[in-house]
């Protein structure tokens, strides 16, 4: 059994609103006495739901969730506007209450790839500033608009001043912008009341774990994790995994293999899991070996139509692994 600060895997954290996504760390921490944490991708303070926590060397395979689509479960508040787009910021704007119908009508112009405006109070860098931090200081400064993807959008209820979302989009979308510009579309003005992260690519709430029970949560980097998030696995013999652990180069370890990594990903009979597209140019590889089953090895990029190492992972079991 590893140390608590030598454990690494991927946890999926149930976050409670009124915590920052930073906040929601420290439990995490403690739990599993390692500063060695980050997540995915940030919940507002006043939202809830789904998290992705990275933890050790999981912590590597943090850039391929930028490719994970999202669901969200959320309510607007008709008629008011706030600075922050949430319950918590000050009104700054007030408009007429719009009926159902103009909302259906409304909802038509944001499905497909849209160009978004993000929140001033968001994460997002002007000039090399965080966006909040220059709202705060008392100035105005103009959000560029950014391509997004909706993929799904639709009224879920109705109880004016409130209506209910269910929202499947691309990373990057801001909910929160979403809600103003339905307002605004509407002939009203609004804010985001609440919000629910429901899924990430091909991780759901409903396996997420609660701050209390988060020690047996922890998922390690096996071929599950990778199948969520849409990157395709590559499995290689036991004997090639030392030469892969000690830098081998690459050529003289998957020169036998060569003619599969060159089959483009529609050429063979996998299918990507619940309709979304594989993770463009990369794979996973695993251990061929049934003692080895869970041990992720390398992920593998083609870069320039050349494959070549992104990532190597060394075995947790010692490397024990027979020359």
């Amino acid at each position: 059994m590893p140390k608590a600060s030598d454990r690494s895997g991927v946890l999926l954290l149930n976050k409670n609103p009124g915590l920052t996504s930073f906040e929601s760390l420290f439990a995490v921490k403690r739990a599993f006495n390692t500063r060695k944490v980050g997540h995915t991708g940030t919940l507002d303070k006043f939202a809830s739901g789904l998290l992705i926590v990275l933890i050790g060397k999981a912590l590597k395979i943090a850039p391929w969730f930028s490719f994970c689509d999202k669901e969200y479960e959320a309510v607007i508040r008709f008629g008011v506007e706030t600075a922050t787009l949430d319950p918590e910021g000050e009104v700054v704007g007030k408009g007429p209450l719009p009926s159902r119908e103009a909302v259906e009508k409304a909802l038509e112009n944001f499905r497909g790839e849209i160009l978004q405006a993000p929140p001033l109070y968001s994460a997002i860098h002007v000039d090399g500033v965080r966006a909040h931090e220059i709202a705060r200081s008392g100035r105005q400064v103009e959000m560029k608009k950014r391509p997004v993807t909706v993929y799904e959008i639709e009224l879920s209820s109705w109880d004016p001043p409130l209506a209910g979302l269910k929202v499947r989009c691309s990373a990057g979308t801001y909910i929160r912008s979403l809600a103003r510009d339905i307002a605004l579309a509407a002939g009203s003005r609004g804010h985001l009341a609440s919000l629910c992260r429901t899924r990430i690519g091909g991780f759901k709430l409903q396996d997420a774990a609660n701050a209390e029970n988060l020690n047996s949560a922890l998922k390690p980097l096996s071929p599950t994790i990778f199948n969520a998030l849409n990157m395709e696995l590559f499995f290689v013999d036991i004997s090639d995994v030392q030469n892969i652990i000690h830098g081998k180069v690459f050529s003289q370890v998957f020169g036998l293999y060569k003619k599969y990594l060159d089959l483009p990903a529609a050429g063979d009979d996998r299918q990507p899991p619940e309709g979304r597209p594989f993770i463009p140019n990369v794979s996973a590889v695993f251990y061929n070996d049934e003692s080895y089953n869970d041990e992720l090895a390398a992920i593998i990029e083609c870069k320039d139509g050349k494959w070549k190492y992104n990532r190597v992972f060394a075995a947790d079991k010692g490397c024990n692994i027979p020359d």
